[in-house]
Formats: structure tokens, C-alpha cells, sequence
């Protein structure tokens, strides 16, 4: 990469960082990127109900549409005093760019979008689209804003640009957000019997659970994890009343092929169970569900349900981007990621064919003191070209 793409790449991802873009609140930094989009030569930057941002790049008549995805949100700053430089001024300091989102995942975004424009400006003999495209409400709900870009641009390939240490991911966990219930009847607490205590009728349920829950296992992807998160009763805080409500929070990890029926059953199997044993027991087990305000004033809902995916080492798009990584120089180790992404939607629920690709580490992503090495963007600039010309490439 020549040195004036490379600088114009930092300022590029610089400028993101330094636009805070909370959940919700992305505008200024779509701005930014549709302005920046334009500004690099793109045929047209558009946006959906949700805000999020696409730019688009025609190539030769026919070949395929690859779609780049990276979100413009990030997780908050609780505490900006305990960061060496502050999270919002994108400082340049040993090689590195520091500051919130960085990693997670302006870095990338800007990358795709200035490999795409390098491609054009280069004028490869290529054949067909690409779209970058910059989405909303990731850090909340995976995979929900991304449907309407997917419905929008109906891409034949998709590559997310969360970080991955350079590595390509064919797959990931999906996340599943369960609730159980158990509900009783408030009295004051000096006087219990004439209540019920929904605490103590939901304890048996919690037992089972953690005793009879045998987790799936995908060779690959590994265990489907559930894991209490949160128990809480209601009223709270309970002070000399007996909790009419108890609601406890599970994370699941989903595999591959899941479905929200499956997921349940085995829940609402033991909740069945104790029910026999305890009438009195009235209790539910369901998904999460919520509602957000985007910023262009459009409501966001979803289920807190993200399947997950995986597509074998020998996918004509997994071996594309091979290729592709290859001609770039990149020697990129096939794995898959912990986390969930929005392929949750464009591979888990559209089908899509999906990888993950990009610089830095996961484990940097939400951390105090959040950097890119700008040596590690350069490579998944470049990585993300040499994708595009192998996926794009005519004949």
C-alpha cells in the first residue's frame, strides 16, 4: 500500500473514532462515512429505515455482489479517567490508534471502504459489485438492523469485518437470551404464610437446571453454553414484603441449526416436571425481547434470539477468500469466532454465504485503552482487496 493510501486509510478510521456513535446515536458518523464515501469515488451511498449506511461500487456487467459489513456502533466509556489517552481523540502512539472502537470495529469498516475505492481507482477487469456498508445497533441486537441491509442489497457473499487477528472465520455461536419466570403472591414478610414466595418457588426449577441441562456440542463451534446472568425479584428492593415475581436471566450459545422451539424445550420440560410435584408453581420460560429508538426516529425490535452458523472449509467462498488472502500475502488460519456477529442474520437466518476477516485481536474489542495496530489495518485493507479480486474476478 502506497504511503498516501495508507495515511488517508488512518485518517480515515481517525475520523470515525474521534465521532462518538453509541447505539442509537450513529448519525454523525454516517455522515462521515457517506461523506467519505463519496469524497473516494463511490457510484452512490445510501441509507434504510434503521440509518444504516451503504455505499455501493459497480464493476464490469455480471459477476457477483460481495457485500463488506462492519457496524458504526461501540460499547460506552464508564470510566474515561482510567484510559491512558482519551477514548474519543483517536491518538497515534507506537504504531498504534487508540480509542473506543478501534478495534471493534471502525478500524475494519474503514478499511473495507478504502479497499473497495483502491480497487476502483485501481480499474481491475472485474465483474460486479461491491457494498460497504456501516450498520446500527450491533452492540444490542446481532443480526437485526443487518436484515435490512441484506434485504436491500440481496448479496451473493458477505464478508464481516469484526476483528479476527487476520485470521478468516467460517462460523460462529449464535446468543440466545432466556428468561424464566416464576410467580407467586406478595404479603409482608412478618406474616409469610398467607403469600407465596416466588424466590423459593423458582429454587427448585434453578436446581434442575443446573443439574439436568446437558449442553450440544459442534465439533467445531463446541459447547452450547447456558449460564445465569442475572436473578432478580420483584418488588425490589424487597423490603418486609414477599416477592410476588423472580425473573432469571440465562445466556445460551447457540450451535448450528437451533431453533427457538429446540432451545426451549428442555426448559420448559423441567418447568413441567416441578409443576407435577409442586402445584402451586407457576412459572414461563421465553426468549428476551426490545425495542430501540434508532436515530432516524424508526423503532428496532427483536427477539434476543441469533443463530448461529458454519460453513465447511471447502465453501466456494471460504476457498474465494483463501485465494484472495493469498494473492494478498496473507497467510490467514481458518477458525471461527467466540462472539456472535451480525452473520448471525446474513448466514444463520438468510443463508448467505458468509466469512469473517479482519485486523486486531477480539480480546481488545470493549477494553480500556482499546487500539488497532495501524500495521494490522494496513493488512486487512489489503486482505480485503485481495478478496475482491478473487470473488470479482472476470471469467
Amino acid at each position: 500500500m502506497d504511503q498516501n493510501r495508507k495515511e488517508r486509510l488512518v485518517d480515515l478510521c481517525r475520523g470515525m473514532v474521534q465521532i462518538p456513535s453509541l447505539s442509537g446515536d450513529e448519525k454523525k458518523v454516517a455522515d462521515f462515512i457517506e461523506q467519505n464515501m463519496l469524497n473516494l469515488g463511490f457510484d452512490s451511498v445510501e441509507r434504510d429505515r434503521y440509518g444504516n449506511v451503504s455505499g455501493r461500487i459497480s464493476l464490469g456487467s455480471g459477476g457477483k455482489r460481495i457485500l463488506f459489513e462492519g457496524h458504526m456502533d461501540h460499547v460506552d466509556v464508564s470510566d474515561p479517567s482510567k484510559w491512558t489517552y482519551d477514548p474519543y481523540a483517536a491518538t497515534v502512539c507506537d504504531g498504534k490508534i487508540y480509542g473506543r472502537g478501534t478495534t471493534d470495529m471502525k478500524g475494519n469498516l474503514a478499511a473495507a471502504i478504502m479497499a473497495a475505492a483502491a480497487i476502483k481507482a485501481e480499474g481491475r477487469p472485474l465483474a460486479g459489485e461491491i457494498i460497504v456498508s456501516g450498520s446500527v445497533f450491533e452492540e444490542y441486537f446481532e443480526g437485526v438492523a443487518a436484515e435490512a441491509i441484506g434485504e436491500m442489497w440481496k448479496p451473493d457473499c458477505v464478508v464481516i469485518g469484526e476483528p479476527s487477528s487476520l485470521t478468516l472465520k467460517r462460523g460462529q455461536r449464535g446468543r440466545g437470551e432466556i428468561v424464566v419466570e416464576a410467580y407467586g403472591k406478595p404479603a409482608h414478610s412478618s406474616n409469610p404464610e398467607v403469600g407465596l414466595n416466588a424466590v423459593k418457588q423458582l429454587l427448585p426449577v434453578l436446581t434442575r437446571i443446573e443439574r439436568d441441562f446437558v449442553p450440544g456440542v459442534q465439533p467445531v463451534l463446541g459447547k452450547g453454553i447456558l449460564e445465569l446472568t442475572d436473578i432478580i425479584s420483584s418488588p425490589y428492593p424487597g423490603a418486609s414484603v414477599v416477592p410476588e415475581k423472580c425473573r432469571v436471566t440465562y445466556d445460551r450459545r447457540l450451535l448450528v441449526n437451533e431453533t427457538e422451539e429446540g432451545v426451549l424445550a428442555p426448559l420448559e420440560r423441567i418447568i413441567d416436571e416441578e409443576r407435577a410435584a409442586n402445584p402451586s408453581l407457576d412459572g414461563a420460560v421465553f426468549f428476551a425481547e426490545a425495542e430501540e429508538t434508532c436515530y432516524t426516529g424508526s423503532k428496532i425490535k427483536a427477539k434476543r434470539f441469533a443463530p448461529g452458523w458454519l460453513f465447511p472449509e471447502d465453501h466456494w467462498f471460504v476457498s474465494a477468500a483463501l485465494e484472495g488472502l493469498k494473492s494478498a500475502d496473507i497467510d490467514a488460519p481458518v477458525s471461527h469466532y467466540a462472539f456472535c456477529t451480525n452473520g448471525s442474520y446474513y448466514a444463520g437466518v438468510a443463508g448467505i454465504p458468509t466469512i469473517g476477516f479482519g485486523g486486531s485481536k477480539e480480546s481488545l474489542a470493549h477494553v480500556i485503552d482499546e487500539y488497532i495496530e495501524i500495521d494490522q489495518l494496513m493488512l486487512a485493507c489489503r486482505g480485503y482487496m485481495g478478496i475482491i479480486g478473487s470473488v470479482l474476478k472476470a471469467g
